[in-house]
C-alpha cells in the first residue's frame, strides 16, 4: 500500500508503512543556515520535527508558499526510527501498487534522478512515481543530520 501525494503537479507514491500521519498546514520555523532539504522545523504533538522539501532533489522548483499538507514519516535507520515530515501540495489517496505493474524509468530523458524514484505505475491515465525513501530522505553529506 502506498500514499499518493502531489508535488508540483506530479503524483508520488510513499509506502504507507512509513506514514505516521497526515496533517494540514501548521506553523513552521525556518532554520538559519539549514540546507535546502530540511529548511524548516515544525512542532508535531510536542515533538520538534524537520520539515523536508524534496522538490530540489526531484529537479523541481522549491516550495515557496505557506499552503500544502504535511505527511509525517517514521523512517528506519539502522535499529532506530527517525521522524520527519514531508511538505506536499496535497494528499490524494491510498493505493495498492501491484509490483508486476511497476515500470522502470527511462535511462535517459527522465527529469527525476533515478536514485530517488525507483519506477512508475499508471493510475487512470496518470503517471505515479514511486519514491525510493531510503535515498530521497538521506541528508546531504555537507548538511547537518535530519534527526
Amino acid at each position: 500500500m502506498s500514499l499518493i501525494v502531489r508535488l508540483n503537479g506530479e503524483s508520488f507514491a510513499i509506502p504507507v508503512r512509513h506514514v505516521h500521519e497526515v496533517i494540514h498546514e501548521i506553523p513552521r520555523t525556518r532554520v538559519p543556515n539549514a540546507g535546502g532539504l530540511a529548511p524548516w522545523l515544525i512542532n508535531v504533538r510536542g515533538a520538534v520535527v524537520p520539515l523536508v522539501d524534496v522538490r530540489r532533489r526531484l529537479c523541481m522548483p522549491p516550495h515557496d508558499g505557506d499552503d500544502g499538507q504535511i505527511v509525517v514519516l517514521d523512517l528506519p535507520r539502522g535499529n532506530e526510527s527517525h521522524r520527519l515530515a514531508l511538505l506536499a501540495d496535497g494528499v490524494e489517496e491510498v493505493m495498492e501498487i501491484d509490483p508486476a505493474r511497476i515500470e522502470a524509468l527511462p535511462l535517459r530523458g527522465a527529469p527525476w534522478p533515478a536514485e530517488y524514484v525507483r519506477g512508475s505505475v499508471r493510475r487512470n491515465g496518470d503517471l505515479v512515481l514511486i519514491i525510493e525513501t531510503e535515498s530521497l530522505f538521506e541528508p546531504d553529506p555537507s548538511s547537518p543530520p535530519l534527526h
